[in-house]
């Protein structure tokens, strides 16, 4: 077996760690910025959004996101583009 072979295979090879995204209450952002993000960054649709968007409200924080760390990372970043706190755990 040659490096690039074993290179492949090893980039094929899927960890699954699993993790949330949690998204922090701010006073800056509008909730029609928030929901924006959400749906942009979750690909759901405008209900869920702002059932998330109402919970970080009344509550300071939500989780919007459980799955792989990968997965994660990527909706923290989306979210992330129009400064909302977001922490990732894993």
């Amino acid at each position: 077996m040659g490096f690039e072979a074993q290179l492949e295979e090893k980039e094929s090879i899927e960890l699954n760690i699993p993790a949330k995204v949690i998204l922090y209450d701010d006073d800056w952002h509008t909730f029609d910025e928030v929901i924006e993000q959400l749906m942009k960054a979750l690909g759901c649709d405008y209900i869920t959004a702002e059932k998330y968007t109402m919970e970080v409200h009344t509550k300071g924080k939500a989780v919007v996101f459980e799955g792989d760390l990968e997965e994660a990372m990527k909706v923290a970043n989306i979210l992330e583009e129009i400064d909302l706190s977001v922490e990732v755990y894993i």
